[in-house]
């Protein structure tokens, strides 16, 4: 249900939109908002950040942001009017048989609903893992900007040992009546903004808002085989619920950082090893490197440049019901760039008694 700073902040604005936003604009506001000022790229943005995910928790709900735009109608008072404005009364009809429940959204009903539980707001938040890691998973934490009871005035607003000032205009109560003929329409005091008063000295630590920056570490786990810009979501690690509600969900959008040695295909892991041409022609072992360290491949007499090698299970590692994935390794050749006179004369030799095979060869065929 509505909360009271519903009726004093412009959500619209904070995301940078107007009311006939739609679903889809209100998303694409929200996460280039919140990308932009995240605290863990941009420090000191922590109440921007909250600030936008407020917003974004209100307007991209379908339900709240019906309720939200009631209340900017209507006032405060909306809130207590249920999800029609009209508490149950049919206009058109001329149904009364709910002026109960209108009558209660009226005078008083708001303060109560206002207490339902509320799911807490999603989060997000970047994670930039190393190659290896998003291959092969890891457990790690992120921070996330969080509020908590200012601990100098432990929540009140106040500064220590101030008096609380009784609110001349709404003499306590919070809320102002507002006669409307036959109904007299309740609406939060814009005096004291419901609070029924005021400290006489603020908080010097929270300047009377009763709330400071905080923050949080949460476990993620990132199962192995992520790629570059995946979104992992995590079910209740977003902000706490109000009044005993459900937390909100967090979601990890992941950054992996390239590797000069190994690319990815798939499961599979990609490589290239530089093989000299001598053991090329004449078969070898050598030694490849995998993200575990080295292995040796055995590379046959004659391979051609370009040919791919497959090391089983050197790729991203099994995980539920996906199979571990192979080590693609391609094999080039490496070829001198400068040759003695020596070398270049057994060179000659070796082409001239190539070229004597291959003769030999045609001739036969």
């Amino acid at each position: 249900m509505a909360e009271r700073e519903w009726f004093d902040k412009d959500y619209y604005k904070v995301l940078g939109l107007t009311s006939s936003a739609t679903d889809k604009e209100i998303t694409r506001a929200y996460r280039k908002l919140a990308k932009q000022f995240h605290p863990d790229t941009h420090p000191g943005s922590e109440e921007k950040f909250k600030e936008i995910s407020v917003a974004y928790d209100v307007l991209g709900d379908d339900v709240k942001r019906k309720e939200y735009d009631e209340v900017r109608r209507h006032g405060p008072a909306a809130s207590g009017l249920g999800g029609t404005g009209t508490g149950g009364f049919n206009f058109q009809t001329g149904d009364f048989s709910d002026l109960g429940d209108l009558f209660g959204g009226l005078f008083g009903n708001s303060r109560r609903q206002r207490s339902q539980p509320q799911r807490g707001a999603d989060l997000e938040t970047a994670l930039h893992l190393s190659f290896r890691d998003a291959v092969i998973g890891v457990t790690t934490t992120v921070n996330l900007p969080t509020n908590e009871a200012c601990h100098t005035c432990k929540g009140t607003g106040g500064a220590p040992g101030s008096e609380f000032v009784t609110c001349e205009r709404c003499q306590g109560r919070g809320v102002i009546n507002d006669d409307q003929g036959p109904f007299a329409m309740s609406s939060v005091c814009p005096v004291c903004q419901g609070r029924g008063g005021h400290f006489a000295v603020a908080c010097p630590t929270c300047h009377g808002t009763g709330r400071e920056p905080s923050s949080r570490r949460v476990n993620v786990r990132i199962p192995p085989g992520v790629v570059d810009g995946q979104r992992i979501r995590l079910k209740s690690k977003g902000s706490p619920g109000v009044h005993g509600g459900p937390a909100g969900d967090l979601y990890v959008d992941v950054h992996v950082t390239s590797d000069l040695r190994f690319d990815r295909r798939g499961r599979n892991v990609t490589t290239n090893v530089k093989v000299p041409l001598t053991q090329v022609m004449l078969g070898a072992t050598v030694e490849v490197p995998t993200l575990d360290g080295p292995v040796t491949l055995k590379i046959p007499a004659g391979t051609q440049p370009g040919t791919t090698m497959r090391v089983k299970g050197r790729g991203v590692p099994a995980h539920g019901r996906n199979a571990s994935g192979d080590l693609l390794v391609t094999v080039s050749v490496a070829v001198p760039k400068k040759l003695t006179k020596r070398q270049r004369t057994l060179v000659e030799q070796l082409a001239t008694a190539l070229n004597e095979s291959d003769e030999a060869e045609v001739a036969s065929d």
